[in-house]
């Protein structure tokens, strides 16, 4: 029986929220030796998981829009404040937070939502070029050590300003654009098989151009690999066609997966998956937590890192199934909500 609602979104934003997991414990155990697959594995997510994320609540941000367009900016603009001020306590435990670059995201969004596509695509096609711009104007690693990854003036104004947009873990430029492709996403059929394999197809081969360009042109030296690399930090193109690519062929692969169909065997997983917000900050607080008690946030293997994370991600799954059983939201779904409206 075909559903109007789209799991195969839930489904992808619990791929989303599992990759960001594997990275952000790979970030936090220091786990930078390991056995080859376990390295390959979560370099292969870096970036890619959390571009993921943000433009799924891309889509989330433009499906909201076109339900109830009358009452939408006051209440975004609330959920913002909301984010920025959760975002910002997770920043006391983790320096690479998510959250609270997810309220400028919106702010910035809601100027354009009533734009048409040409010119959301024009400005997300822009902003990786304002960033390259503005290497050339501001020391990239201004206020970064990056060894144990504080940044000196994080909470002074000037400092938060260039964290936000510029050389932070998720800086608004270019970072924005991914959500403005979710918005562009969700003023098309999702429920279309055929738009459907193109996302795969567009996907695959947007990671392919984005892999194969850097390998093959980090061959001519190490300032142009360094130009040409597709690692997040800082976000050069070609890591924005990569990050790109990857949320494209997640939610095109996951959306198949479902067909428009409520999957049983898959409900764990989408159940996970509209909690994400839920599981993130419990990934930070508990499962960092966890890991702070345990002595275990440095000197740790990437195949430590790896075992860590599928457990408390199989612990998540499990945990979310229990509270669907008695509550519509997760507690930080619901706590949105009821502030936000």
């Amino acid at each position: 029986m075909k559903s109007k609602r789209l799991h195969g979104l839930d489904f992808a934003r619990f791929c989303a929220f599992a990759g960001m997991v594997y990275v952000n414990f790979h970030i936090v155990t220091g786990a930078g030796t390991g056995a080859i697959w376990a390295e390959v594995f979560l370099l292969t997510l870096e970036g890619k998981a959390a571009a993921t994320f943000v433009v799924l609540a891309g889509v989330g941000f433009g499906l909201a829009y076109n339900a109830r367009p009358s009452n939408f900016t006051p209440t975004m603009l609330k959920r913002a404040l909301f984010l920025l001020v959760i975002g910002l306590i997770n920043m006391l435990i983790f320096p690479a937070d998510i959250i609270h670059y997810y309220a400028i995201y919106f702010v910035f969004a809601l100027f354009l939502i009533r734009y048409s596509t040409k010119i959301i695509a024009i400005v997300a096609l822009l902003l990786p070029l304002i960033f390259i711009a503005l290497l050339f104007l501001i020391d990239y690693e201004t206020a970064w050590n990056w060894k144990t990854l504080d940044y000196a003036d994080f909470w002074t104004f000037n400092g938060f300003i260039r964290n936000l947009f510029y050389n932070g873990f998720h800086p608004a430029i270019p970072w924005l654009s991914f959500l403005l492709l979710g918005i562009i996403l969700s003023r098309l059929d999702l429920h279309s098989k055929t738009l459907q394999k193109k996302l795969v197809i567009a996907g695959s081969v947007m990671l392919a151009i984005a892999y194969s360009l850097s390998i093959s042109l980090s061959l001519f030296g190490a300032d142009i690999a360094e130009l040409v690399s597709v690692l997040p930090m800082p976000p050069l193109p070609l890591y924005m066609l990569a990050g790109s690519g990857a949320a494209f062929l997640v939610i095109g692969v996951s959306l198949l997966l479902f067909n428009g169909e409520k999957k049983k065997f898959l409900s764990p997983f989408t159940i996970a998956g509209k909690q994400a917000l839920t599981l993130y900050i419990a990934h930070i607080i508990i499962g960092m937590g966890i890991l702070e008690e345990l002595g275990l946030l440095e000197g740790q293997t990437a195949q430590f890192s790896i075992y860590f994370s599928s457990i408390f991600i199989f612990a998540s799954i499990i945990y979310a199934l229990i509270w669907s059983r008695f509550f519509k939201n997760g507690p930080f779904e619901w706590l949105l909500r009821k502030l936000t409206g």
